[in-house]
């Protein structure tokens, strides 16, 4: 095993354990977070509360059996685990955001019957107090999550990123309206009071939607192995042409595959004689990759000679 092998294994397990503690925390503090919204939610009857405790529900579900497959990610490509397995990924993020969206799409309809209905009052102080506490409580973890995140990303630590940056926006802004509910109580605007936790609610709802469905997308286009965006072809082919070139070697074809967080090149390469030195061709590739590394941090890259050509190096 050269240096360079042994450095990737050490690098690898450095992820895994980062990833594994970084997750764990995440689990901790979306339980905590959780409960309390659940009592928030029980007590104080208010949609807005209910919709973060949902939200944070289903994240929690999801995340634990994650946290099993995580390890299952870092597994080295064999007969028995192909690469097709780092396409689970892909499934899990489709999933957990597709409940996400059919309950943001419950919750609006609920509330948007309930003021139909007329609306409900709710103790607007308490609700405030928490929700603005949550909401400090939730920078706190998305800035010691992203310090933890610093040297390495994946799609799930983003996601949990995302979510905790969300819950602080989301968390801050319905404490901030409900300060602002307080305020209308002793004012002429005062019949607007029943219908502002509802309609605090449906805002939240509409501004969450679209990230899920994102989300989705991108992981969908994942799961069916559609070619990734131009602009990641192109920074990839740039990068195998400076280092083919210097050694006489030239790009025929190229083939990228991204499946979930690992991203697959394959390289038909092109020579002007009938001999390709093994050890050229190998030092080619270790440059390759460590060129590519640090945007794409799983990434396999295969130089492949191609036997019938589209064109001919002159």
């Amino acid at each position: 095993m050269d240096d360079s092998t042994t450095s990737q294994d050490l690098n690898l397990k450095q992820k895994l354990k980062s990833e594994k503690k970084i997750l764990r925390l995440s689990f901790i503090g979306s339980t905590l977070f959780l409960l309390s919204e659940c009592a928030a939610a029980f007590f104080t009857h208010s949609q807005a509360v209910l919709m973060d405790c949902v939200y944070d529900l289903v994240d929690l579900a999801m995340l634990g059996p994650f946290m099993i497959l995580v390890p299952k990610l870092y597994k080295p490509v064999t007969e028995k685990w192909p690469y097709g397995f780092a396409q689970m990924e892909s499934l899990f993020i489709i999933i957990k955001c597709g409940i996400l969206f059919f309950l943001d799409i419950q919750l609006l309809i609920d509330s948007a019957k309930l003021i139909l209905d007329g609306g409900h009052i709710v103790n607007a102080g308490a609700i405030a107090a928490f929700e603005l506490f949550i909401s400090v409580s939730c920078i706190a973890m998305y800035f010691i999550l992203r310090h933890m995140n610093r040297h390495f990303s994946s799609p799930t630590v983003s996601a949990e990123l995302y979510i905790w940056k969300l819950d602080a926006y989301s968390t801050g802004g319905v404490g901030l309206a409900f300060l602002i509910q307080l305020l209308l109580q002793i004012t002429p605007l005062s019949w607007i009071v029943p219908y502002i936790d509802p309609a605090i609610a449906i805002i939240m709802a509409l501004l969450l939607a679209k990230e899920p469905i994102t989300m989705i997308w991108d992981a969908l286009k994942s799961l069916v192995l559609i070619a990734p965006e131009k602009e990641v072809v192109s920074d990839i082919r740039t990068a195998a042409n400076e280092t083919l070139e210097s050694f006489d070697l030239y790009i025929d074809f190229l083939d990228v595959v991204k499946t979930g967080r690992k991203v697959w090149v394959d390289i038909y390469i092109t020579q002007k004689d009938d001999l390709i030195s093994i050890n050229a061709l190998k030092q080619a590739h270790n440059e390759i990759i460590e060129k590519l590394k640090p945007q794409y941090h799983d990434i396999f890259v295969e130089l492949i000679p191609e036997i019938d050509p589209d064109t001919t190096p002159a």
